[in-house]
């Protein structure tokens, strides 16, 4: 099972991408005034398994870490995952 994917800022669609077997897995977001809002994640059924949302989750929280950004965890499996992974939570800001 392939455990290291590319992923690509696709700026005009405001969206980070893996593009695999001729799907794309992405997260959608909006930036703010210093920060970003991660507000979907979806993984096509042909995808699903593989651990890519997971993967592409960690990279995005990465990135926004590396950027200085602060993150607004939108969606629910963002959230999940920084519940999981305490290291992100200094990183967030509250969202209800």
């Amino acid at each position: 099972m392939k455990r290291d994917y590319t992923v690509t800022d696709n700026r005009a669609a405001k969206r980070f991408e893996i593009h695999e077997n001729g799907h794309i897995a992405f997260e959608d977001y909006e930036l703010f005034d210093g920060g970003i809002a991660y507000l979907h994640t979806e993984v096509p059924p042909g995808l699903s398994g593989r651990g890519i949302a997971s993967f592409l989750i960690k990279y995005i929280l990465d990135d926004a870490a590396a950027k200085g950004l602060k993150v607004k965890p939108v969606c629910p499996f963002v959230r999940a995952y920084i519940e999981k992974h305490p290291e992100y939570r200094a990183n967030t800001v509250p969202y209800p």
